[in-house]
């Protein structure tokens, strides 16, 4: 007699639990796994870069695990194809890779911290589109925002809406990074001071960032690959890495006037209420991107509910033309 039950059993109450809680299971996971990879980098070699490297990992690897028992393969097959949806209009690729650094120089000019690259505009330009689009978007963000965007904020904004979800997943996305304050220092020689004021900025900061990433997504059709570029033309914007301005608030600055533009756009081209439902209904309600066309307006649901919905269907059950 096993009074543990068999493997199997185990097996199939964890996967139950996960189709029950997936954002839980989710956070659980990969915030315990990802801490314990950057405290061991930084301890065991100094340097959190392998650290960064093992998180979007087990990010990645968490996200399709968790998609995987919740709603099964169909839904990690489009989870991924999210990652690579490029048909959207020309205007986000120029808004994803140009909105943050000319914002965030335009900033720095208003106040006086600007100052012309040492090596000139050519082979900063250069740079900036390497860290952008190869270093940070095709070899991290992507992943990282399929992750955050793609299953956390997307299930949180079909219960609460996309301001609430920005909040709610703010609070996560910022726990992981709590161990980037000893990046530069490690544990020993980081002031207290430093580490609290790193994540007083983190967590303030974090609800608009997520904000900007849930609305990016929205407008773009789902677009990962427009989320990932943006998340790494943030990276990109820093003054260690964008040699034009003294200071590290401005890219800050930049991405909260990005958002106000972003929600102004959310507002003002919304189509005012006639009675008849909107033709678009995913920044108010979102389904799993595996159901039909026809069930827009209806919230998340697993995936074999679609399908005995869709059988009642064509027998004439539930259909406003049956009967």
């Amino acid at each position: 007699m096993n009074p543990g039950g068999s493997p199997a059993t185990s097996r199939s109450a964890a996967a139950s639990r996960i189709r029950q809680h997936p954002v839980a299971a989710f956070l659980v996971v990969a915030i315990t796994l990802s801490w314990a990879a950057q405290v061991l980098s930084i301890l065991l070699l100094g340097n959190i870069l392998p650290g960064i490297l093992a998180e979007l990992l087990i990010l990645l690897g968490t996200a399709v695990l968790v998609t995987g028992a919740a709603d099964g393969r169909p839904a990690v097959r489009d989870l991924v194809r999210r990652a690579f949806r490029w048909r959207v209009a020309p205007g986000w690729y120029v808004a994803a890779l140009l909105a943050l650094p000319a914002l965030t120089l335009l900033i720095a000019a208003a106040t006086g911290t600007f100052h012309s690259p040492a090596d000139g505009w050519a082979p900063l330009l250069v740079t900036y589109l390497l860290n952008t689009v190869v270093i940070g978007a095709l070899l991290g963000n992507i992943w990282e925002e399929l992750a955050w965007t793609g299953v956390v904020q997307h299930r949180l904004m079909d219960r609460h809406g996309a301001f609430v979800a920005a909040v709610l997943t703010a609070i996560p996305f910022a726990l992981i990074h709590v161990p980037f304050a000893f990046a530069e220092r490690g544990f020993a020689n980081t002031p207290l001071a430093d580490a609290a004021a790193y994540w007083a900025v983190l967590f303030l900061f974090a609800p608009f960032f997520r904000a900007l990433m849930g609305l990016t997504y929205l407008r773009t059709g789902y677009s990962l690959l427009i989320v990932g570029l943006l998340h790494a033309s943030f990276n990109a914007s820093a003054a260690t890495k964008l040699d034009a301005f003294d200071g590290d608030w401005q890219q800050i600055a930049a991405a909260i006037v990005l958002l106000g533009v972003v929600a102004a756009l959310r507002i003002f081209r919304s189509p005012r209420p006639t009675g008849k439902p909107l033709p678009d209904q995913r920044e108010r309600t979102l389904q799993h991107p595996t159901e039909a066309a026809d069930q827009r307006k209806r919230t998340l649901q697993h995936p074999t509910e679609a399908a005995e919905k869709g059988t009642a269907k064509e027998s004439g059950h539930g259909s406003s033309s049956a009967g």
